[in-house]
């Protein structure tokens, strides 16, 4: 039995017998595509790096399963399926062959042999042990997509995740430092669109749409995050020019996501 033989035979129906893709909210990503593969110049890359399964739940990717063919020792894939959970920020990965089990916290550091996967909803106590209502309105709202063209990077969505655990957690001042051309404005646009859907406000009651003003210190970025946001409603966008301003006297307001550069800001 090779390992896509180990998987569809063994792997697959043990995961399905815990729920997985056939709870409502959980998914079963095979064969994730973590990276693309490391430039290596004249247009090649190396080789991608691939996890067999990611389990998926609430929107949030919860566990990595790194699988290997049934007559290998069952933890032959420990440190590939570590390596991944450390890149992906996934607290709980697994090691198996199939036959036998072996979990991961890479939170507490204890591992070992493991009868079962755990359910969608034990994995997600177990990676939340404390109930927090803004998380949950966080984690009904999907990434968008972009019409389905477009899938973050999984250092994005660590980026999203941990700014809006923060925010869940009441924290009121968030620095995210991200290099040039690491999709900083998209990783912006889904944190809006998160807060946008779920209505987060500074009261803390989900009962109207927030007020985000996103800054930039040029008016071509401006421009471009005003235009990459279009997945927005067009009457939620305002972009915010001085012109505007000096020919009607006052900023506009009538909008939730707004626009601007500094020196406009400022002055």
């Amino acid at each position: 039995m090779n390992e896509a033989d180990t998987r569809a035979q063994l792997v697959d129906p043990a995961l399905k017998a815990a729920g997985w893709g056939m709870v409502e909210g959980s998914r079963v990503l095979r064969e994730y595509r973590i990276t693309q593969g490391r430039l290596q110049g004249a247009g090649q890359r190396g080789k991608p790096e691939i996890a067999d399964y990611v389990l998926e739940y609430r929107n949030e990717k919860l566990a990595i399963v790194e699988a290997k063919r049934h007559d290998l020792p069952h933890t032959e894939g420990v440190m590939q399926a570590k390596q991944y959970a450390l890149k992906m920020a996934i607290r709980f990965t697994y090691a198996t062959n199939g036959q036998s089990l072996y979990g991961m916290d890479m939170e507490t550091g204890s591992e070992g042999d493991i009868t079962r996967y755990p359910t969608p909803e034990e994995l997600w106590n177990q990676t939340h042990a404390v109930e927090n209502a803004w998380r949950d309105h966080f984690a009904a709202i999907p990434f968008e997509s972009v019409g389905g063209s477009f899938q973050p990077r999984y250092y994005q969505e660590t980026a999203v995740q941990r700014v809006l655990e923060a925010i869940a957690q009441g924290q009121e001042r968030i620095l995210l430092t991200l290099a040039t051309g690491t999709g900083k404005t998209f990783i912006a646009f889904q944190i809006a669109w998160k807060l946008f859907q779920a209505r987060w406000n500074l009261s803390r009651e989900p009962s109207r749409r927030p007020r985000i003003l996103f800054l930039a210190d040029r008016n071509i970025l401006a421009n471009q995050a005003f235009n990459a946001f279009n997945a927005f409603p067009e009457d939620a966008l305002v972009r915010i020019a001085p012109e505007d301003i000096r020919k009607k006297g006052r900023v506009p307001t009538n909008g939730s996501i707004f626009f601007s550069i500094f020196q406009t800001f400022m002055s």
